[in-house]
């Protein structure tokens, strides 16, 4: 059952194992979901309405089209920017990549096609990244005069380390998605067109689980990941707390018991 907002659509789905999961679908095929400001602002709109659903357990982050993912910023409207312009435009465009990255429940990215730039760092932002055969990815922006604003500089770096971020970076290099594989950028390679298959997959196993669970451990992970290990473990501690003493916690030791599946309450 689709909604919508302007170049974006919110999918969910009445199959069983989907019925709480969400399908964010990045649709300005004819631009190949390059990210005008409509479009950033449309993102923010239907990340902040997955994020407020409480039956959503995990999100599957998409394409409409199979050439492209997204291929980052769009440069045609860029062109015709005013250094003001520029600067009015920058809190609706991090509002968009935030609204991915402050998903409150796992999030996927399926990528077929290629992911360049903003595109890429609209990946970066999901929680797993599962990437089809044959497309490019990378952070490209240094050759044409910025750098990565979406993230990349920051979410690159915690994935696969100072040095092999660097060197992405600075070179400005487009990567096969087995490259970033391989340079621990993407999570997992799939068959070209099989992205959008295998993240459905996963997102129903996940969504299988405890939506307090769910959110508390990514809320854990997220909080504890750029703190020492003391601070790190008082953050989950006050997670665990949250969790273990919610409606979700008693029907899971229930079903445990009664050999049965949960029936989770979800609060």
């Amino acid at each position: 059952m689709p909604s919508s907002t302007h170049l974006v659509r919110i999918e969910r789905f009445d199959e069983p194992g989907l019925e709480h999961v969400a399908e964010i679908v990045l649709d300005r095929p004819e631009a190949l979901n390059a990210v005008s400001t409509e479009m950033a602002r449309s993102i923010a709109e239907a990340t902040s309405s997955v994020a407020s659903d409480d039956t959503v357990r995990c999100v599957v982050l998409s394409s409409s089209n199979e050439r492209a993912f997204c291929v980052g910023a769009d440069l045609k409207e860029r062109s015709s920017m005013s250094d003001a312009d520029l600067v009015a435009q920058r809190p609706t465009a991090r509002a968009a990549y935030g609204g991915v990255l402050r998903l409150p429940m796992p999030a996927i990215a399926a990528v077929d096609g290629h992911a360049l730039g903003g595109g890429f760092e609209l990946a970066l932002s999901c929680d797993v990244v599962i990437a089809g055969e044959g497309a490019l990815v990378g952070l490209p922006e240094v050759g044409v005069g910025v750098i990565p604003g979406g993230g990349g500089t920051q979410l690159l770096v915690r994935r696969v380390g100072w040095s092999r971020a660097s060197r992405a970076i600075f070179s400005a290099a487009r990567m096969t998605t087995a490259e970033a594989f391989a340079l621990g950028a993407v999570d997992e390679l799939v068959a070209q067109g099989f992205a959008r298959a295998r993240a459905l997959e996963l997102a129903r196993t996940i969504a299988a689980n405890s939506p307090v669970g769910l959110r508390n451990a990514k809320r854990a992970m997220r909080l504890g990941a750029d703190v020492g290990l003391e601070a790190g473990l008082e953050i989950e501690d006050a997670c665990w707390r949250a969790t273990a003493f919610s409606a979700d916690r008693r029907e899971g030791v229930a079903a445990f018991a009664e050999k049965r599946r949960p029936n989770w309450p979800g609060h």
